[in-house]
């Protein structure tokens, strides 16, 4: 799913025009990248948590030529899903 069917199915599902649907998903990814790039965590109730890291430089290796080189230091994004989430995908009952 790329986000044109995100929208696509935003529209379908609210009876809304397209362009209103579109502007809704831009809206909620710009409020998910200004929050994240300010420093603060997305916590989405029942879906899961956004956080943005910073990792440290290390040293890596082309598997190829086994020549060693610098990984530069980086800010990540990672999600972690919602125990709720977790357990509806896994067929567990809530608990």
């Amino acid at each position: 799913m790329v986000k044109v069917d995100i929208i696509r199915a935003i529209q379908l599902r609210e009876s809304i025009p397209f362009g209103e649907a579109e502007s809704l998903i831009n809206d909620l990814l710009e409020i998910i990248k200004d929050t994240l790039e300010s420093g603060e965590d997305v916590l989405i109730s029942g879906f899961g948590k956004f956080e943005l890291r910073d990792k440290q430089s290390r040293p890596g290796r082309d598997p190829k030529t086994k020549k060693a080189y610098p990984i530069t230091p980086r800010r990540v994004v990672t999600f972690y899903p919602s125990k709720v989430w977790r357990n509806e995908l896994n067929g567990y009952d809530e608990e």
